[in-house]
């Protein structure tokens, strides 16, 4: 087919920069209008080949970007975030056979299962009373800015369908994530930086770049993953030898040769072409000066916690490297990347899988996190950003009020299995009405029993927050329209300031 009768048969957002793969597929985003390239016949072929450029909500938002803390692996909403007394004074007691009759376990044998209380301690904060363990200290003092949701549930009980789930809207490979369905709906503000960036730590999720996929919307609405060391994005930087001026030649010819090409065909794929190079070449100074926070007050690193020590005495799934200091640096990263423009950042740290070994292990991972997202959040606040920028701190479901006994043990019961039906988010800013506390489970924490809400209805409300309908952000693919809250999920109007 002509590519002139081709381009009158597609969809806008159907253009994908095809031939410059890795980074300039992924990061295409930078206005055209600011790109070296040359001006192109009118608006209406310019927004045809930038489907990253700003896009009009359907109604006026409240956030503008979103830092979504992702805790792979599962934290125990029992040792951290809600007490139960009842469960603790039934500990070591078998469970009614009638509570998991009909239930699915991971690991835990029903036959000898028996209930396991918790060490933590917990006491309340703030003006709201909200209610912390002893082990997150620091996000307690943020307790009047938090809305903390203690009746999540979900419909999968293990891990990498559960991370999907959550990212991604169901449980099924292939869809896009939440950052990519923002990025497609409202496009990037940022001009120099991909408009979805990820961000990791410990020792990787179980569903690994699957959770900041694309799936069948164009590849340059993935998550592009920086690393905070070292080259941010592999392949970025120019070979030895090369100088910039011969770089800046090659891509000048590049782009006369590209634009002359689009003169006769009109195919938006060669604009796309030339956005995408054009945007590499940015990214090469860009980039490199994001993660260079040498420039950040002292006052700033220390409350971040970028130069805390590694634990002595602890360790758990989540350590690998220097867990401490990569996480405070990420989660100072996901400052600079909204101060940018960056529409959506994904921290991604694992594992929280505490099947054994919780009172040692569980500590570890709280440390890492604790005074890293409370400084973040402090921060955002400080800096008058916080009411635009929504944080989310979020995982794939909770576990048991029943202690491990994998093999059938009754005995040295030192973990949870995994549990889907009652966990615990935390979200501030961005619209969030903070200092509350939302939903409740039972009296040993195993179901919800007030204000029971679906991931679904989360995602129906973020997307609300940055004033997109989720019945409405929607694409067609194999014959139906798709959407991130599929065919479930509802705004819920309580978190909403």
């Amino acid at each position: 087919m002509h590519p002139l009768v081709e381009l009158g048969q597609h969809h806008r957002r159907d253009f994908l920069t095809s031939a410059a793969s890795g980074l300039g597929m992924a990061a295409l985003g930078a206005l055209l209008q600011q790109d070296n390239a040359r001006t192109f016949a009118n608006d209406s072929e310019l927004s045809a080949v930038n489907p990253l450029a700003p896009k009009a909500p359907h109604f006026a938002p409240k956030a503008k970007s979103c830092i979504f803390l992702f805790q792979a692996g599962a934290p125990s909403h029992l040792d951290l975030f809600i007490s139960k007394p009842k469960l603790n004074e039934l500990s070591g007691q078998p469970v009614p056979a009638s509570l998991v009759e009909n239930v699915r376990f991971a690991f835990i044998q029903k036959e000898t299962a028996t209930l396991l209380g918790t060490n933590r301690k917990f006491t309340r904060h703030g003006e709201c009373g909200m209610e912390f363990s002893d082990i997150l200290p620091h996000l307690a003092t943020c307790a009047d800015d938090l809305l903390k949701v203690n009746s999540l549930y979900s419909s999968q009980f293990n891990h990498h369908p559960g991370q999907l789930l959550v990212q991604c809207g169901r449980q099924t490979f292939g869809l896009p994530s939440m950052g990519s369905w923002l990025s497609y709906g409202l496009g990037s503000e940022s001009q120099n930086l991909p408009g979805y960036v990820v961000l990791t730590s410990g020792r990787g999720s179980s569903g690994g770049s699957t959770l900041w996929q694309s799936g069948f919307l164009p590849s340059l609405y993935s998550g592009v993953r920086f690393r905070t060391e070292g080259e941010p994005v592999l392949n970025l930087a120019n070979p030895d030898g090369l100088p910039p001026e011969l770089q800046r030649k090659s891509l000048d010819v590049l782009r006369d040769l590209n634009a002359s090409r689009f003169d006769a065909v009109h195919d938006p794929e060669i604009a796309s072409r030339i956005s995408s190079y054009e945007l590499a070449y940015r990214m090469q100074s860009a980039a490199p000066e994001l993660i260079d926070i040498s420039g950040e007050s002292k006052a700033t690193l220390d409350a971040y916690g970028v130069e805390r020590p590694e634990p002595e005495k602890i360790g758990g799934r989540g350590k690998q490297g220097d867990v401490y200091k990569s996480y405070a640096r990420n989660c100072l990263l996901a400052r600079r990347l909204v101060e940018r423009g960056v529409r959506f950042v994904n921290i991604v740290y694992a594992s929280w899988d505490h099947h054994s070994n919780l009172d040692n292990e569980l500590p570890y991972n709280a440390g890492a996190c604790d005074q890293p997202v409370a400084a973040l959040i402090k921060d955002l606040k400080a800096r008058g950003m916080l009411d635009e920028t929504l944080v989310v701190w979020g995982c794939e479901f909770g576990r048991t009020p029943l202690g491990e006994n994998r093999g059938g043990a009754r005995e040295a019961n030192t973990g949870r299995d995994h549990h889907p039906y009652a966990f615990t988010f935390l979200m501030a800013g961005g619209g969030i009405k903070g200092g509350q506390t939302y939903g409740d489970s039972d009296e040993i924490g195993w179901g919800t029993t007030d204000n029971p809400t679906h991931i679904n209805d989360f995602h129906a409300t973020l997307l609300h927050l940055f004033g997109v309908d989720h019945l409405k952000l929607t694409h067609r693919f194999q014959g139906r329209d798709f959407r991130l809250t599929d065919v479930g999920g509802k705004v819920i109007p309580e978190w909403l300031a």
